[in-house]
């Protein structure tokens, strides 16, 4: 398994003007990630939009991700859902794809189980022996992951990591007070530097999308010490972390490639583009950033 380490895309899914997943694009999302200097891409996460890709969708993004990637960094499935049948079924073909160094398993959304419930949930995941990233997120999930249920977990060999996107650095102390070698990861851009700054290793970014490079420097910077240089690039790019999230992502991440000439501005309902007045605040902050 490579490090889960630094920065890690949580890359979006490009869609053509009919609304099927662009692999031409997909192929260029990627490779412009490695000429970035990330660290890893998750696929077919939030950003990735899994809740509107068919299984047949779903298993070949992962696939080409892996293909295009040429095992250049490490690659993350995301494979999460709130029916267990399912993520083990999602998982299931991960593994036999071939090439993924781990699998993000999302907080079951929606029906909310009991903290037992969620342990054999992921437990049941693991056992499948892909390493598997736990992925709190209560302000989608509705469930928070307990930490001693976190403890718990970390006991078992393929529990090896947490994305954090509680929006808590606290939450981050008190992982690493109790599990000071276990791996966390910071699902907000915004909250990236802090949580570095109290034991997480890195961070799996939306912003990274459309600034790799940028995103990549600053992480492996506060990671390295070097808090001033990392502080620099907080503040330079604090605007764009910020407005990315002014709508539902990953709506403003694809605007945001689409107004940069990436990607096509195509969403599955649900999903659908922002008004013009967040548009613009995007446009502007993109401008300020000399992005287009």
């Amino acid at each position: 398994m490579k490090p889960l380490r630094g920065t890690i895309t949580a890359m979006i899914t490009p869609f053509a003007k009919d609304g099927a997943v662009d692999y031409g694009k997909l192929r260029e999302v990627v490779a412009e990630q490695i000429e970035g200097g990330v660290e890893g891409i998750c696929a077919v996460g939030t950003t990735g939009e899994s809740p509107t890709l068919s299984h047949e969708e779903h298993h070949k993004v992962i696939e080409k991700t892996i293909e295009f990637a040429e095992g250049r960094l490490a690659i993350i499935a995301g494979t999460g859902a709130n029916s267990t049948s399912e993520a083990i079924s999602l998982t299931k073909a991960a593994i036999a794809t071939g090439g993924a160094d781990a699998t993000l398993q999302v907080t079951p959304y929606y029906n909310k189980p009991n903290p037992e419930g969620l342990y054999r949930h992921f437990m049941t995941i693991a056992d499948l022996g892909l390493p598997v990233v736990l992925y709190n997120v209560p302000g989608r999930s509705g469930r928070e992951i307990p930490i001693d249920v976190v403890a718990r977990l970390a006991k078992h060999p393929n529990i090896v990591a947490i994305k954090e996107a509680a929006g808590s650095v606290d939450r981050v102390s008190a992982i690493k007070d109790i599990l000071p070698e276990f791996t966390v990861l910071s699902g907000d851009d915004g909250l990236a530097l802090p949580m570095i700054a109290v034991g997480a290793e890195g961070v799996i970014s939306v912003a990274s999308n459309v600034i790799p490079r940028e995103m990549s420097e600053m992480v492996r910077a506060a990671l390295g010490g070097d808090y001033r240089l990392a502080l620099a690039a907080h503040r330079k790019y604090y605007r764009l972390f910020r407005d990315l999230f002014i709508d539902v992502n990953p709506v403003m991440v694809k605007e945001a490639m689409a107004l940069m000439g990436k990607v096509e501005n195509v969403f599955r309902l649900p999903l659908c583009e922002t008004d013009e007045a967040k548009r613009e605040k995007l446009r502007s902050t993109l401008a300020a950033l000399e992005l287009i």
